[in-house]
């Protein structure tokens, strides 16, 4: 009997092994060499030395602090617009998909059997100057006659947009999903008017998906550069597209690694003032308002 309770207690620790190993040797080591490489001072040339140079943030912040805001504001754009379009398609999927529901699913995750680089160069070619959009956009006189839409802010937007829409819709999806349908009846019969039970009902019960689908969106977005080499220009290039260069172009690692520990600690500091924003109650689910 003791030997059995033993097991018993050790099992948990065994279950969790595989994934604290997988974390300490994907994610904490590489974690501590990228804060050590931030402190060093040194060229390729010359070799690299640990010599604690704090000044390696303040000078990547004082000389990249354009990009670093431009990443979280085209974040933060990206994020809303696939809020505004992902809920209602989810709602939709959820409430009126009816036998097409699965259908419906697959149609959202089927960009993922692409990859991402090549649905984002798909991007580049629908937004031609000489493409279908673009002639449709200046017939509608929407673009002037010698305008553009690829290389431009909207273009930059509109591919983080389309990229990461899915992780956005499907958490919505699964939170819209679980709600009782007998919560919806019941707000019926309370307010009577289909805007008092989405507001009241629908959108509390599905602020879980809200809130996953927004860090799920965000987080990733903040960190792109693909979109932005791509679609863009360097008057749109992401704090992403430095830290890439400064890794693979120029070699300057410290100043790359310091770059990438500020935009953690940021994404963080956001991340932290969202779910405090949203509350516990919705990141854990929470009852309808009555």
């Amino acid at each position: 009997m003791p030997e059995r309770d033993r097991r018993r207690r050790l099992l948990p620790y065994l279950l969790l092994g595989p994934g604290l190993l997988w974390l300490l040797a994907f994610f904490a080591v590489p974690l501590y060499y990228t804060a050590k490489i931030s402190l060093e001072t040194g060229t390729l040339d010359t070799g690299y030395s640990f010599s604690w140079q704090i000044s390696n943030y303040s000078n990547a912040i004082s000389t990249y602090s354009e990009q670093f805001l431009r990443s979280f504001e085209y974040a933060g754009l990206a994020t809303l617009l696939s809020l505004l379009i992902g809920y209602p398609l989810a709602y939709a999927i959820a409430f009126r998909g009816g036998k097409w529901r699965n259908a419906l699913l697959l149609a959202v995750i089927l960009p993922f059997f692409v990859t991402y680089l090549i649905r984002t160069l798909s991007w580049e070619t629908i937004l031609d100057d000489g493409g279908w959009v673009v002639s449709t956009l200046k017939f509608l006189h929407l673009v002037s006659h010698d305008g553009r839409v690829l290389a431009t802010t909207g273009a930059v937007v509109a591919g983080i947009t389309y990229n990461f829409l899915p992780f956005m819709i499907l958490p919505l999806y699964a939170s819209l999903e679980r709600i009782d349908h007998r919560m919806l009846e019941a707000g019926y019969d309370l307010y009577g008017r289909r805007r008092d039970v989405f507001l009241r009902v629908t959108l509390p019960l599905s602020m879980p998906g809200v809130v996953a689908g927004v860090l799920l969106t965000f987080i990733p977005a903040a960190g792109d550069f693909v979109n932005a080499q791509l679609l863009g220009t360097p008057r749109q290039f992401m704090i992403g597209n430095v830290i890439q260069s400064r890794y693979l172009a120029l070699s300057d690692y410290p100043t790359a690694a310091a770059l990438s520990f500020i935009l953690m600690a940021v994404i963080l500091v956001l991340v932290l003032a969202w779910a405090k924003f949203a509350g516990t109650e919705s990141l854990m689910g929470s009852e309808a308002k009555t």
